[in-house]
């Protein structure tokens, strides 16, 4: 008998190391980097067309090269719209299933295989792929990409690889998956942050114009004010009448528009004995043409081979580049931050497009800031290293980018999934994400939530931002629906009104997050429902705090069945009621029904639910 088990275990180790040995196989990897052709499609006819079919005449197109945004291509230095990029590769067939990796494509992209739409995404810089399995035929294939670029960089801008899918997932996960993200002060991880942009916020466009309402700010549940840049604006090379604010004459000085450093700091000083904090816009990586430090110290400047100072890129004209290669520099940069800090006493930073700057910079300056005091830096990007050491939160732009396409019925909600997914695969444990259905740029250069996704989609959107795991995001005037684009060069009031429904909704939210930290702190836990293209739902809990939050992204009414997992989200209990949020409605569970919750939703409608006693 011991000798049978003995010849059992023995095969069993067999078995193991042979499958060890066969998972540290190199996968199978097919690159696709190159020589693709290219077009641009000004006039959006690409897909009515066919210019996805196999048999669509590309002659007319230009040889380029992938990977590069398409700004490096002659000619496209300023081009913003839709591309397309074609090549054909030769494979041949086996059992195995297929994907097509791409480390970044910015920003949408549909693809198609040999005229069959493999899938899309939408969003950029981060890792994705999808399967082609069905598409692909042994001998030559045909691989067409439109790539959909918003603002600034375009195009297929890192690796694209066809690999075994089984592969995908480790493809997926970069350097820092498993690592554990700074730690951040509780304040941080349960803070709502209020963007301000100064010149629309108030009738008179100043700190004072801002101070009064602080209390109602409060009021709102928000605990964090954001404000956009406050220092002098460049006036030579200028956009529009006022010029951007992100275009910085003197790092230290206080743009007059908005009145002076006193009036900063009682502004400040409101802000924190309402016992909020408050944080400033830096724009670390560029400064207006005529900034102090352009005439002080030229050398820190990019140029270009001729010699010439350089705009970061050519869209950006009215500000020029900063070369992060000079020790100095970085020196004068971390010692202005330190004195906003220590000096005159605010509570962080928001950092603009923090990714172009370097990241080694980023963490000494974190290093220097927090022996001073606990802050807030914000970045504005997506790397996941910018969570290790330098920054408490970063930007997660694809949550945003999906919204729209979700709500108009284009994409099942289950995308989101997907998100999360190659979130988890990608940043460090604890990393906090940004979450928004506007900020300035959307809403000057897309459209104002309220226009963009209808005041019934800002609001769903609104409670999706507050109850998913991150910190949540208000630019100002989105509390009342305000239609108005807030123009980033002139002055352009916000539609205040009084008493919206939008408006008791944000401090409901603002509530709900003071009052329950399974919303700030709390593990996700999804809830499958019988609507899974548009209906979302899920739980929040930390503890024996617990808030389930259920949302119709359709735009018709559904009595939604949803399969609570009991076992997770309450052990040991048989029987409990739910109280909404909203209406105060309570609702009896009990074990012995399965855990099986039937409700009832209006078109884009949503209900909040904590767990009564």
């Amino acid at each position: 008998m011991w000798y049978r088990n003995g010849i059992f275990l023995e095969a069993i180790l067999v078995c193991a190391i042979t499958a060890s040995a066969s998972a540290q196989i190199e996968p199978l990897k097919v690159p696709l980097d190159g020589e693709w052709m290219f077009s641009t499609d000004t006039g959006q006819v690409g897909i009515s067309e066919g210019w996805h079919e196999p048999s669509f005449d590309r002659s007319s197109w230009r040889k380029v090269s992938v990977p590069a945004f398409w700004e490096k291509y002659p000619g496209l230095g300023r081009y913003d719209g839709i591309g397309w990029f074609a090549r054909t590769f030769f494979f041949e067939k086996t059992a195995e299933s297929f994907s097509i990796w791409f480390a970044g494509i910015d920003d949408d992209a549909i693809v198609w295989v040999n005229g069959v739409q493999v899938g899309a995404h939408t969003g950029y810089s981060e890792a994705f792929a999808l399967d082609v399995t069905a598409a692909l035929q042994s001998g030559e294939n045909l691989i067409v990409i439109q790539v959909r670029d918003h603002s600034a960089g375009g195009g297929i801008y890192k690796a694209i690889t066809l690999v075994e899918t089984r592969h995908v997932e480790d493809m997926l996960k970069s350097p820092y998956y498993g690592k554990q993200a700074r730690r951040s002060a509780d304040w941080v991880k349960d803070g709502i942050i209020y963007e301000v942009y100064l010149r629309s916020f108030s009738r008179e466009g100043t700190f004072a114009g801002l101070e009064k309402k602080i209390p109602d700010l409060r009021d709102l549940g928000v605990n964090i004010i954001w404000l956009m840049p406050i220092h002098p604006v460049g006036e030579k090379k200028r956009k529009g009448t006022l010029g951007s604010p992100y275009a910085v004459r003197d790092f230290y000085g206080i743009n007059p528009e908005f009145g002076s450093m006193d009036d900063f700091k009682r502004l400040l000083d409101t802000v924190h004995k309402n016992g909020m904090k408050l944080i400033i816009d830096l724009v670390a990586n560029h400064t207006s043409w005529d900034s102090k430090l352009i005439e002080a110290h030229p050398e820190w400047f990019t140029r270009d081979s001729s010699g010439a100072i350089v705009p970061p890129n050519p869209d950006w004209f009215d500000v020029a580049d900063l070369d992060f290669s000079h020790g100095e520099l970085r020196r004068y940069m971390i010692d202005m931050m330190v004195w906003w800090v220590r000096d005159v006493g605010i509570d962080g930073f928001r950092c603009d497009i923090a990714e172009l700057v370097p990241t080694a910079f980023w963490e000494e300056v974190r290093d220097r800031l927090d022996r001073i005091k606990p802050v807030l830096m914000l970045s504005e990007g997506s790397l996941p290293e910018h969570h290790m050491k330098a920054f408490d939160i970063t930007y997660a732009w694809t949550i945003y980018d999906v919204l729209a396409s979700i709500l108009a019925g284009t994409q099942p909600v289950t995308i989101l999934d997907d998100i999360f997914k190659r979130e988890g695969l990608q940043y460090p444990t604890g990393a906090l994400r940004l979450r928004f259905n506007s900020n300035h740029d959307k809403n000057a250069w897309d459209a104002p939530a309220a226009e963009k996704f209808g005041e019934d989609g800002l609001r769903l959107t609104a409670v999706l931002v507050n109850t998913l795991p991150g910190v949540p995001l208000l630019f100002n005037g989105d509390e009342v629906a305000n239609p108005q684009r807030l123009d980033l060069f002139e002055q352009v009031p916000i539609a205040w009104t009084a008493g919206s429904e939008t408006t008791q909704l944000y401090r409901k939210l603002g509530e709900l997050r003071k009052q329950h930290k399974a919303l700030s702190r709390g593990v996700f836990i999804r809830v499958a429902s019988d609507d899974p293209d548009r209906v979302y739902a899920f739980f929040r809990i930390a503890g024996n705090d617990r808030v389930i939050a259920v949302m119709n992204f359709g735009i018709v009414p559904r009595t939604v069945t949803l399969e609570v997992p009991w076992t997770i989200v309450f052990p040991g209990q048989r029987a409990l009621r739910l109280v909404d949020a909203f209406s105060g409605e309570s609702i009896p569970l009990e074990a012995n029904e399965g855990g099986t919750m039937i409700l009832s939703l209006e078109p884009r409608g949503y209900r909040v639910f904590t767990v009564g006693q």
